[in-house]
């Protein structure tokens, strides 16, 4: 079986440390020098490490004074209601999305299932791109029923919510019926998106969503940047 390279697994345990809050954004790293005596290892594989969570954005060098925490990884709850701008927002993040591509295009097989359409029946893609104080952190792809919601590529280009497209196309309220989540490896595309290297750690999330009445109305794939944000599962907004 692969063994983590050394300097990948400093960059995990010093990622893991922002998250849990042991050094804030704008807090200093240890030097290099003691960072070396805590992993036992030569300075050049510490600075590897601290080049990897350069790259992915995490944190910054100052020329002369050491190297500096710049994001700490945002809590993301998975519940019932999953809204992306309140979970940033609540973390004092600023939320912001980019669209990537809209297109109506037959349901496949999985698409189909998830939504009770058969499959070849139209449905509307949304593909974006998901930043937090502008960096991005996730990749998403929202699939809806065309035939219900005929109008909601033109509400989609007007709103930067997913929820306010669907509100205006008479959908008042919806909620995730189920959600699944998975560790999977960046791919080329995927990591130029997200500015981190290919073979990055990435969790995926796949969704179900419902309106009241319990008719699905959203298949929703989410790829999240694994050092950026840390899913918390049992939270409801």
């Amino acid at each position: 079986m692969a063994r983590t390279p050394v300097w990948k697994s400093i960059a995990i345990a010093l990622t893991d440390d922002i998250a849990q809050g042991r050094y804030e954004t704008g807090a200093k790293l240890p030097p290099e020098a003691q960072l070396s005596a805590r992993f036992g290892v030569n300075r050049h594989t510490v600075r590897r490490a601290l080049a990897e969570m350069a790259e992915q954005g995490l944190v910054h060098a100052r020329r002369g004074a050491g190297v500096f925490v710049a994001a700490k990884p945002a809590d993301y709850p998975i519940g019932k209601r999953v809204r992306f701008h309140q979970n940033l927002a609540r973390e004092g993040r600023t939320p912001a999305k980019q669209v990537l591509m809209l297109e109506t295009r037959a349901a496949g097989v999985r698409e189909a299932e998830a939504l009770g359409l058969a499959p070849g029946d139209p449905v509307h893609v949304y593909d974006g791109l998901s930043l937090a104080d502008g960096q991005p952190v996730a990749l998403a792809q929202a699939i809806f029923p065309a035939e219900r919601l005929p109008d909601l590529c033109g509400a989609l280009r007007e709103e930067t919510s997913i929820t306010a497209a669907l509100k205006a196309c008479g959908v008042a309220d919806y909620t995730r019926l189920e959600t699944r989540i998975t560790a999977k490896l960046a791919t080329a595309t995927q990591a130029l998106h997200l500015r981190i290297s290919e073979g990055a750690p990435i969790l995926r999330t796949t969704s179900i969503s419902v309106d009241p009445d319990g008719t699905p109305v959203e298949f929703g794939r989410t790829w999240f940047a694994g050092d950026r944000v840390t899913l918390t599962v049992g939270g409801e907004d």
